[in-house]
């Protein structure tokens, strides 16, 4: 039950940034928007070194780095290959809005295999505490209501009615989700593998931020660096106080 709560709360933390289209009818500024985009850079980045990279290198065998090191770089490259085939094909879109909703549902995925690795983790009794656990889905949480409302909220904006906006904002948290169950289905069959994945998944993360969330964000480098500091901050504090 403690597990199935935690993998709850970033698709509720998506929820509460999409259900921001009832209340709120005024587009969103763009310093609040690159801000909020440092923040949730910053937010990933703290969860891809003490949730992931870290626990990744504590639970190898042998060379710590090594799983870790490779786990990491296939997740960049994966994810390199997937936006080099996206580009080939032509499926990405020109539209902002659109590309915007893209990228945060693509990186939802990557984001609940993490989820869901770390509670396999857990399960499979490694060095990783239900605490450790919490700290992440509460961190991704944080990060995803801000993501819920960047998603909702333009396609309000773009004339959609607001139970649309806050459907399309609930649909990119049911990719992370789906995410996190499907891995922790295939726990017994993972458990070996569980450094390399955790690691896999911080590059993913890893890649979202230098490819999507940073520069989406530089027009104000300032804000920028705020929102990440403050996003960073929170982020480290709640694995390393929670752990």
């Amino acid at each position: 039950m403690s597990v199935f709560i935690g993998l709850l709360i970033p698709f509720f933390g998506t929820v509460l940034g999409s259900l921001m289209v009832y209340f709120l009818r005024k587009n969103l500024s763009k310093k609040i928007e690159v801000l909020i985009l440092g923040f949730a850079a910053g937010v990933m980045m703290a969860a891809s070194v003490w949730s992931l990279l870290i626990p990744a290198m504590d639970m190898s065998q042998g060379i710590k780095w090594l799983p870790a090191t490779i786990g990491l770089v296939i997740g960049i490259l994966f994810f390199f290959f997937i936006d080099y085939l996206l580009d080939k094909n032509k499926i990405s879109t020109s539209k902002s809005i659109d590309k915007m909703m893209f990228a945060i549902t693509i990186h939802n995925i990557p984001e609940g295999m993490a989820l869901g690795v770390v509670f396999a983790s857990f399960l499979t009794k490694s060095n990783i505490s239900l605490a450790t656990c919490y700290a992440l889905a509460i961190g991704i949480g944080i990060q995803n209501f801000p993501e819920g409302f960047i998603v909702s909220m333009p396609l309000r904006n773009k004339g959609m009615s607001k139970t649309a906006s806050f459907i399309y904002g609930v649909i990119s948290a049911i990719f992370e989700l789906l995410g996190a169950i499907v891995t922790l289905l295939f726990t017994r069959i993972i458990s070996v593998m569980l450094p390399y994945l955790l690691a896999f998944a911080a590059g993913a993360m890893i890649y979202v931020i230098l490819v999507e969330l940073i520069p989406e964000s530089t027009e104000n480098n300032k804000l920028n660096t705020i929102g990440f500091l403050i996003g960073f901050a929170i982020m480290m504090i709640l694995d390393i106080a929670l752990a």
